[in-house]
């Protein structure tokens, strides 16, 4: 029996450290997901509390991460605008989709889907995660400059005459509605049009402003009004806390350099600008349920966005399960995926109960937990209550943090997120797409896709479409390749199998042999179609070797099918060597055997099938 509390000490260090480590993470990504830094922080409480507690990695701190919070934010950024521009009304629904997810990844769990994460291709998850990075670099720019477009009296304006229109629009679909919108008599809405108000139409162009600046391509949309209406106190502020997290790494790495740059730029800021922007307050106490997400939301409000749950509950498994290799290779322990999955599905759900933001495994704070000394399971909630701690007793201290301080920390793990060992790697992978003489490799194909699709488009739609690119083409891969190294060998021509060449009956060109050098599958059929054409006229007999050919789908055996009927029409014997459980089972399925290949025709040796020719001569 295993004693508890046996690494007690190093838990205690570990989650310690690593709480500490995650409190500038977590309230700036809360920030960033655009529901404030009180929800990122309510998100590292609860998730590396309770997926702790439940998981399946013992070392494995989690909280809200870059992927997470990038995907989160375009979610959070359409509801709101959704809802007139307000958080507030928008709130129910956004962690209604939060809870959704967070259920659906215990689903994954239970479903024993965890070990599947592991096929999706590298170069997929390579652009996905280059273009977190530069969506986080991204819209980072404009509160590092201390630009805040509905702040922009000369850009709000531009969109006062939408403003107008939209009030007047929504005016109508309230008078429909109570039934006074009659086409005779616009008294009403002439009388309700009047009393629309420069406040109201204000406070809609700050809304459409603000729409208009979010995103990528958002914010690249403004940067040339920000660099016009730059503040330099805030752009100083990111600026020092930038070079802070990269200098201080160069002293030690023993304390982290963010929680420096956080501490020291907050500082600076209370003592010498007194008129920086801060974040926005922390209400201090224990955090309390959001019972509004089941008070004043109807169940069929949220079925549009089932599938938007579902990709997140896939983007948080693949982030958790990632970052629980990495602490396996760090423990030499091995972590449990699908146990996993149901701890960062329920901590996700109790997060967003109370009103936190979706999260994951995170790399970086597992890491430094390990590297303090944690050892199980304990460190991770230790983490969870320092983070309590911090929110019981310091809040109001953490309200004094710079708004630019958060961005600075962000553009650091926009560059840190990014992956720059699949970007080195672009030259001198192979070039096996020609287009006229130009080469390229197709894994770079794929990888850039994602990742300018991610960046500018939907995160969500460009990693399906990169996975299924990627496997298109590995399929095509496979099935030249199957094509390529399965030629039919006759013993006068072609090169025999080393255990072929003992044998001077196969030399014979009355004989000719098919080599089928991997799955025979929907890829691979096209050449294989072929084949008839290929086979000499002198062969009078065809041997057909299996040995390595562990696969057949439906696509091939209609294949095999099509090609026998053809070697029978011309009278041809035929003889199956060394036939796989699997592809057995698939031909007897339509009876290919016996109708076409009876069974005196199959045999587990060739040797067996040797006898047996001599034999039939004799």
């Amino acid at each position: 029996m295993k004693k508890p509390f046996v690494h007690i000490k190093g838990d205690i260090f570990g989650g310690l450290t690593a709480g500490i480590v995650a409190l500038p993470l977590a309230l700036a990504f809360g920030v960033s997901s655009g529901l404030g830094p009180t929800a990122g922080l309510y998100g590292a409480i609860f998730l590396s509390f309770f997926a702790a507690l439940l998981g399946g990695t013992n070392t494995q701190i989690s909280g809200p991460t870059a992927p997470m919070t990038a995907v989160s934010m375009v979610i959070i950024s359409v509801l709101i605008a959704a809802n007139d521009g307000s958080v507030e009304k928008a709130l129910p629904i956004i962690l209604a989709v939060f809870m959704l997810a967070g259920l659906m990844q215990v689903g994954l769990g239970f479903l024993k889907l965890g070990k599947y994460i592991r096929y999706i291709p590298y170069p997929v998850v390579s652009g996905f995660m280059t273009a977190i990075g530069l969506i986080i670099l991204i819209t980072q720019l404009l509160p590092v400059l201390g630009y805040y477009a509905k702040e922009d009296a000369t850009f709000v304006t531009t969109f006062k005459p939408k403003a107008e229109a939209i009030i007047l629009s929504n005016i109508l679909e309230e008078e429909a509605g109570e039934g006074l919108l009659v086409l005779e008599d616009f008294s009403e809405t002439v009388s309700r049009g009047e009393a629309i108000t420069e406040a109201q139409i204000l406070e809609e162009s700050q809304t459409l402003a603000a729409k208009n600046a979010s995103g990528v391509l958002g914010a690249l949309r403004v940067l040339p009004s920000a660099l016009k209406h730059i503040s330099w106190i805030e752009f100083l502020l990111a600026l020092g806390t930038i070079f802070i997290i990269y200098g201080f790494r160069r002293i030690t790495k023993a304390v982290p350099s963010t929680l420096v740059a956080l501490l020291v730029m907050t500082g600076v800021a209370v003592l010498f600008v007194p008129d920086y922007r801060p974040i926005t307050a922390i209400p201090q106490g224990f955090p309390m349920p959001k019972w509004e997400v089941f008070t004043e939301l109807q169940l069929g409000e949220l079925t549009p966005y089932v599938f938007t749950a579902l990709t997140l509950s896939l983007l948080g498994a693949i982030d958790s399960l990632l970052t629980s290799v990495v602490a396996d290779n760090m423990t030499k322990t091995r972590h449990k995926p699908n146990k996993e999955l149901i701890g960062q599905g329920i901590g996700n759900s109790i997060s967003a109960f109370f009103g936190g933001i979706l999260g994951a495994g995170a790399t970086i704070r597992t890491v430094v937990n390990i590297n303090s000394g944690g050892k199980t399971r304990l460190s991770g909630m230790i983490a969870g209550i320092v983070l309590l701690m911090i929110l019981l007793l310091f809040s109001n201290a953490a309200s004094t943090i710079p708004a630019a301080v958060l961005a600075g920390i962000l553009v650091t793990v926009g560059i840190g997120v990014m992956d720059y060992k699949g970007l080195r790697a672009i030259p001198s992978l192979p070039r096996d797409i020609k287009i006229g003489k130009l080469g390229i490799s197709s894994e770079v194909v794929v990888m850039l896709a994602v990742m300018l699709l991610s960046t500018f488009w939907n995160l969500v739609y460009a990693v399906g479409i990169g996975l299924i690119v990627a496997s298109l083409m590995f399929m095509k891969k496979i099935g030249d390749l199957t094509e390529n190294q399965s030629k039919v060998s006759t013993g006068s021509k072609e090169k025999l199998w080393e255990d072929e060449t003992a044998h001077p009956v196969l030399k014979s060109d009355k004989i000719a042999i098919k080599h089928i050098n991997g799955p025979l599958f929907f890829g691979s059929t096209d050449g294989f179609s072929r084949l008839s054409k290929e086979l000499p006229k002198s062969a009078e007999t065809v041997l057909f070797r299996f040995d390595r050919m562990e696969y057949l789908d439906q696509s091939g055996l209609y294949a095999l099918e099509d090609l026998l009927v053809d070697l029978r029409s011309e009278n041809k014997t035929i003889y199956f060597i060394h036939l796989p459980k699997q592809p057995r089972l698939m031909m007897e399925r339509i009876r290919l055997i016996p109708r076409l290949i009876p069974e005196q025709n199959i045999f587990r040796e060739l040797p067996d099938l040797l006898k047996h020719i001599e034999l039939t001569k004799k």
